[in-house]
């Protein structure tokens, strides 16, 4: 498959004269004439990033996970492919101790899907793969290595436990076999879908709840023990639809939340950041928006203390991806849209080694197809410069 970079590398002047290199920013897309999505990126030891998510390759709804390794400059290294028997696709992404990569997301056959867990070496070839679930709809959407070498998923299933989906928790060994299972959940749609492993040794997840809280879905924080049993919960929302997508724990054991609210702010859907303490107490919450639909997908705490979150901003016809950045408190620094005529959408964001951020989506906008993976490497605030063929 051939791929397309759409705008040209630029660089960026450092002030430290001693510096080797200086600091790239970019935006590229990968994609052929389908549908392809980037849905998580992390910044490699080495220096480049590692993107996963899924690639189209004919027009029947299937879709296989698409693994794409840059260089640190964002020009591809290689690509792979895995691939089930209908709609495969992975949603979450992490460098392992060995090198190598862990990613989770779904495999299905049309009649049902099962979460999928796939470890591969530095290089992309799978070392091995592990399913889990079976007899209807089950999905991994937020994997993290642990710190015995193992790893943990978050993701929704229903295939057993209370309701029509219930928030899944599995805890794998090194080589993804499954040392225990919790599903979390009422006698409606619960589901799961961010998970890291804490400080204490126990697990924090994000996800929406139906079955707890006022009406419709709610923002739904579980933190877990180190075997996975609950030891709180606590719901956010109103009235209308509440869901939270990333969770990240801060520098002061306590935890930021992003997502969206249909409950507060300005417009339809307006992003939502929220700060609880260790317990999972509110302390603050800010909403970022206007009139139209607006997301958050993703949220990290930065070096500075503040927070950056990226997500999409919607207007009549065309949404952006959108990139915001805060203090400790949650309130405004700067933001920063990206994206042309069409639909384009940010899903993850992540600090680079130069105090920059790289953030991965897709793009209607720009490329070949009817969204390409978006790859896109900012400066400290945020700014990148177009350049185009």
């Amino acid at each position: 498959m051939k791929f397309y970079i759409l705008l040209f590398l630029i660089y960026v002047g450092c002030e430290d004269v001693d510096q080797e290199e200086p600091t790239p920013i970019f935006i590229k897309t990968f994609g052929g004439s389908l549908w392809d999505y980037g849905n998580a990126v992390h910044q490699t030891n080495e220096g480049g990033y590692i993107i996963v998510g899924e690639t189209s390759l004919i027009e029947d709804g299937t879709s296989d996970i698409w693994l794409i390794k840059t260089d640190f400059h964002g020009n591809e290294e290689w690509i792979k492919t895995f691939d089930g028997s209908n709609r495969d696709y992975a949603s979450s992404i992490q460098e392992t101790i060995d090198g190598g990569y862990v990613f989770t997301g779904s495999t299905g056959s049309g009649d049902y899907n099962e979460a999928w867990l796939i470890k591969t070496d530095s290089q992309g070839n799978e070392d091995w793969n592990q399913t889990f679930g079976g007899g209807n709809y089950d999905r991994g959407n937020s994997v993290q290595q642990t710190n015995d070498g193992g790893y943990i998923i978050t993701g929704e299933i229903s295939s057993s436990g209370n309701g029509s989906s219930d928030v899944l928790l599995i805890k794998t060994d090194h080589k993804g076999n499954k040392e225990w299972k919790h599903t979390f959940g009422g006698g409606d749609y619960d589901r799961g879908y961010s998970v890291q492993q804490t400080r204490d040794g126990g697990f924090i997840i994000a996800g929406s709840t139906r079955s707890n809280g006022d009406s419709y879905d709610d923002l739904w924080l579980i933190k877990a023990d180190s075997q996975g049993n609950e030891e709180w919960n606590r719901t956010f929302g109103g009235g209308y639809i509440d869901i939270g997508h990333c969770v990240y724990e801060t520098t002061d054991n306590g935890y930021v939340i992003t997502g969206y609210t249909q409950s507060y702010g300005n417009g339809s859907r307006d992003l939502w950041l929220i700060k609880t303490d260790s317990q999972g107490n509110e302390e603050w919450n800010r909403t970022f928006g206007d009139s139209f639909v607006d997301f958050g997908k993703s949220v990290q705490q930065t070096i500075d203390g503040g927070y950056i979150i990226t997500g999409s901003k919607g207007t009549d016809y065309h949404s952006d991806v959108w990139l915001i950045k805060t203090d400790a408190q949650g309130n405004e620094q700067w933001n920063q849209l990206f994206g042309g005529v069409d639909y384009d959408f940010g899903n993850f964001v992540r600090q680079t080694n130069d105090n920059g951020y790289i953030i991965t989506g897709h793009t209607k906008s720009y490329g070949n197809g009817g969204y390409d993976v978006l790859l896109i490497k900012t400066d400290s605030k945020g700014q990148t410069k177009l350049y185009t063929d």
